[in-house]
């Protein structure tokens, strides 16, 4: 009986041989083209079961744990811990808020030279019209957010008034 199988399992790989040898190469390619794209698709899913592993955290000064959401500083300044019987934005509340939004605009200022800077020191006429392209939408890019950043900059300007007329926060 185990011979007749070993047997018939000798014809039915000769068959499967002799068939892709029959086969047209246009067939051949398909098949291969098939194949690869198996490969790549397995490839790709390892890939992305790689990235979702689970990340180590790291225990610095930064890190926050999943309960204390607000517990770091917010643009350099520590968060406001209201005490007892305080009146809701009081004088010490409202310069907490007043130092984050003044710390806050210093920072997009910052920015604001940086880009300004950068701008200049990368500006190159590539002879390249590719690079060229990409150097003027990189710069694009980046004016892009810095116009975002300037009507950022208004309303901070504009909850700085409030501050100072007693408006914020209502």
């Amino acid at each position: 009986m185990a011979v007749k199988k070993a047997a018939n399992k000798k014809q039915s790989n000769k068959a499967v041989a002799k068939k892709a040898a029959t086969k047209t190469p246009a067939k051949k390619a398909v098949a291969k083209k098939a194949a690869a794209k198996k490969a790549v698709t397995k490839a790709t899913v390892k890939k992305a079961a790689a990235k979702k592993a689970p990340v180590k955290k790291t225990s610095t000064s930064t890190a926050r744990k999943a309960g204390d959401a607000l517990s770091g500083p917010i643009h350099g300044v520590k968060p406001y811990a209201p005490k007892r019987g305080e009146m809701y934005m009081g004088e010490a509340q409202l310069e907490h808020f007043s130092q984050i939004l003044l710390n806050w605009k210093r920072e997009l200022m910052e920015e604001v030279d940086r880009t300004v800077h950068h701008m200049q020191d990368e500006a190159a006429n590539f002879p390249d019209p590719n690079d060229r392209a990409t150097q003027e939408s990189e710069f694009v890019l980046v004016l892009r957010i810095r116009v975002r950043e300037r009507k950022l900059l208004k309303k901070i300007d504009s909850a700085l008034k409030r501050v100072e007329d007693g408006s914020y926060s209502y």
